[in-house]
Order: structure tokens, then C-alpha cells, then sequence
């Protein structure tokens, strides 16, 4: 009777701390619009980027927003449409802003999504100690942007997706994190 009431006990505290964890470490959605900008400070030496245009006609590595409002036809024949080698890993956003890499290329990828002033910015850490960079997309909202990069084949990447202000040069929350992604692919 007494290890009985022992497991049950165990099993509520550690739904308690399962939920209190949820509800406290859960990050804002894409499309939750935050209150008040949140400042984020980032270390002194974060090399910024500013993200170029694509080519005109060029094929994004992963579907948008807007193919999903084209219908399922045509939402299938964008993800189609790019071939394999091509697409986009660690697909992450937040409020405002997209981001991926692709590892065909080393390109990181930020998309602006929300007309609010600010540019999205997509941070870039690796596991082998190179310094944080930051690509950001300033072409204005529904556009996507892209930071040509080289890193280490046999590392992996982490993206970190925030808001930027060009005026002041601060970054905001609400922020995402994508897991860490192998630089060639092949997970």
C-alpha cells in the first residue's frame, strides 16, 4: 500500500513539473503578436549580415504561407518543385520572422513576415567555436533574404530567429531556436 502511494505521488510531482516547465519555457508562436518588444542583448563581437535579394524567379527550398493559400495543388507543386539537394533544414519561426539553412550551399535564409518596422534577423551558432553571425533580412516584409556562408562540412549549425531594428541596432524577442543541424545534411 505504501509504494503504491509512494509511485502516485512521484508521478504527480513530475506531471506538475512537466506542465509548470510548458507553460513557462514555451516560445512565442510565429503569429502570437508580442506586447511589448522584449530587448535582446547579444555579445559585443556578432557579426551582422545583411541578407541579399534573390534571384528573380528563383525557387524557395520550402513552402510559404502564402502557397498554402494557393490551394493544395499548388502548395504541392512547390514543395515539389526543388529538388532534394536543395532544401531547407531546421525550418524555425517566430513572431515576424522565418529562417533555415540550406546545406546545399551553406545559405542561411530570413524571411520577413509581419509589417511592424522591424527586420528579421536569423543568428547562426556553431558546435566547433566560430563567432556567432547574424543574417538580416532588411527588403522589407514578405520578402526573403538569404547570407551565403561557408562552414565546416563535419559541423553543425543552430539558428536562432529574432526580430531586428535597423534604427537602433537592437534585437527583440519573442525568439526561436531551431536544433542543431548537420552542415552537410546527412543526419
Amino acid at each position: 500500500m505504501r509504494e503504491n502511494w509512494r509511485s502516485k505521488l512521484s508521478v504527480l510531482a513530475g506531471a506538475s513539473a512537466l506542465a509548470l516547465s510548458a507553460v513557462t519555457a514555451t516560445p512565442a508562436l510565429a503569429d502570437d503578436a508580442p506586447e511589448t518588444p522584449v530587448e535582446i542583448q547579444l555579445p559585443g563581437d556578432v557579426r551582422i549580415l545583411e541578407g541579399r535579394a534573390t534571384e528573380p524567379g528563383a525557387e524557395f527550398p520550402f513552402t510559404t504561407d502564402e502557397d498554402e493559400t494557393a490551394g493544395p495543388a499548388a502548395t504541392m507543386a512547390a514543395a515539389t518543385a526543388a529538388p532534394p539537394s536543395s532544401t531547407c533544414l531546421g525550418a524555425t519561426a517566430a513572431y515576424g520572422s522565418s529562417g533555415c539553412f540550406q546545406h546545399n550551399g551553406d545559405i542561411i535564409w530570413a524571411g520577413d513576415t509581419k509589417k511592424d518596422g522591424m527586420s528579421a534577423a536569423v543568428g547562426v551558432y556553431t558546435d566547433y567555436g566560430r563567432a556567432e553571425e547574424v543574417c538580416v533580412n532588411k527588403l522589407g516584409v514578405n520578402t526573403w533574404a538569404t547570407c551565403n556562408k561557408d562552414y565546416r562540412e563535419s559541423g553543425n549549425v543552430r539558428l536562432r530567429i529574432l526580430r531586428y531594428d535597423g534604427d537602433t541596432g537592437k534585437f527583440y524577442q519573442p525568439e526561436a531556436w531551431s536544433g542543431w543541424i548537420p552542415v552537410d545534411g546527412k543526419f
